[in-house]
């Protein structure tokens, strides 16, 4: 069956984008295939819900084409149960008992392999409790890569978004993968001002040398909030002078930072520009499908019981970031845990209120209009006319992006509010907006500014 599988695979990888077929297909097998039954395994539930809504019938249309018959076609999540029962049913048909004991060890050694304390790496964040969604799965299969294949594809490996949307997390992740795969790799993962801190000490003491050597002597050097690297020329040209020497030896190269390097003010062209060298992968707001993900994984692997419609109410309401979804995930758990009530019952009676909502909806559209003019030094009505000068054009298009985000307005509703006739029009700068975002933190910074003041 395990060749069968293979097959399939095969075929479906010269159907789809390698990206896709990494982040859904790497960690997938049959766990069973009776009378035309077939049930493929998957390593949690969000994968469940993709495979079956997306490649249900690529999958399928697969099997049939190397004749094997599929009365029905499910998802499961592999247990550690089932693993290590597959295990024992693979050991005994091929090896004899001593063979079976080296096997189960070989399965073992990366879950019982401990993390260096002196590498940095936290061992909770792993690949397997990172949850994949459409904010992040670009990023989630370079990293995969990075781990079948350090200091090749994608290296450097430079990461960037917003605070808590699990950077920290992802890079963590493949520096914890790698250090069980590689026993003998040589890895460090330091923020950038642990970097400068121990950059300055080591000058102070006359041995600036051996600052270097530690770190060239490195196989995969991993650097979180790069950002913080402004005005700190000296670190910065240690930095590259590391970098250059890592690069050039193959090895690999991870940084995260919450902008591109090219937005950093102080930061060398040269340096911003090597770092960029394989890419920029970003990480996104999570949209609510996404957040609905995460906390059903959460609640996964925490083994509470919680209400679909609570991880709706929770997500529907919190609209920062991870990092506030998860706290307040928490928090209402713990609530559920001391009151005796589950978490939809204190959702219904009004004992908890999520407040990561961007604060208090505003009263009306007109107030968020009129805040954007203000803060791009326009009357409303110049916002509102049909001025096609660039600074007016943008902040009318940043009040139809805040419209759409903050009152779930529709387009035709936001038109009239711009002074916009056509709705298309507002789709189009919504969607401009949008785009500039991933891109643009500058913009990101505005949007922010501005929100603040609609509810300060």
């Amino acid at each position: 069956m395990f060749d069968i599988w293979k097959n399939v695979l095969a075929e479906i990888e010269q159907k789809i984008s390698p990206a896709n077929f990494s982040t859904w297909f790497q960690d997938t097998s049959i766990l069973s295939a009776e009378n035309g039954n077939i049930v493929i395994g998957v390593k949690n539930s969000f994968y469940v819900k993709q495979l079956r809504t997306r490649y249900y019938d690529l999958i399928k249309e697969a099997f049939i084409s190397h004749q094997i018959p599929v009365s029905s076609l499910d998802f499961e999540v592999k247990t550690k149960v089932k693993s290590k029962i597959r295990a024992k049913e693979i050991t005994k048909s091929s090896s004899p008992t001593t063979d079976r004991v080296e096997h189960i060890k070989v399965i073992k050694t990366p879950r019982l392999t401990p993390s260096k304390p002196s590498n940095g790496l936290n061992a909770k964040y792993t690949m397997d409790n990172f949850v994949i969604g459409s904010n992040n799965d670009l990023a989630v299969s370079a990293a995969k890569s990075i781990i079948d294949s350090p200091g090749s594809r994608f290296n450097p490996f430079f990461l960037y978004g917003g605070p808590g949307l699990g950077k920290t997390h992802l890079i963590q992740a493949i520096g914890n993968d790698l250090s069980h795969r590689y026993t003998d790799y040589k890895i460090l993962y330091t923020p950038i001002s642990d970097f400068y801190s121990e950059f300055v000490d080591y000058v102070r003491t006359g041995r600036g040398k051996e600052f270097s050597q530690k770190y060239q002597s490195l196989d995969c050097l991993i650097i979180d909030d790069f950002q913080f690297i402004v005005g700190k020329e000296k670190s910065q040209e240690e930095f590259f002078n590391i970098f250059n020497n890592l690069y050039q030896r193959g090895k690999q190269i991870i940084v995260t930072s919450d902008r591109l390097p090219s937005q950093i003010k102080t930061v060398d062209e040269r340096l911003a520009s090597r770092l960029t060298w394989a890419g920029a992968f970003d990480l996104q707001l999570p949209k609510f499908e996404d957040k609905c993900a995460i906390l059903r994984a959460k609640a996964e692997l925490a083994g509470a019981d919680i209400e679909p419609e609570a991880i709706e109410y929770i997500a529907e309401n919190v609209n920062t970031n991870i990092r506030d979804l998860e706290g307040e995930f928490s928090t209402i758990l713990l609530m559920s845990e001391v009151r005796g009530l589950t978490p939809l019952e204190l959702i219904r009676n009004g004992s908890v209120s999520v407040s990561h909502t961007s604060k208090l909806r505003p009263t009306s559209p007109k107030q968020i209009v009129d805040k954007v003019a203000k803060y791009y030094n326009l009357s409303t009505k110049e916002l509102c006319s049909k001025s096609r000068v660039a600074n007016v054009k943008n902040a009318r298009q940043v009040a139809m992006y805040i419209l759409s985000k903050e009152l779930n307005l529709s387009t035709n509703k936001i038109a009239p509010e711009v002074g916009v006739k056509d709705h298309t029009t507002v789709m189009h700068g919504i969607k401009k907006i949008e785009q500039d975002l991933k891109l643009n933190f500058t913009l990101r910074d505005q949007i922010a500014e501005i929100k603040e003041k609609i509810y300060g």
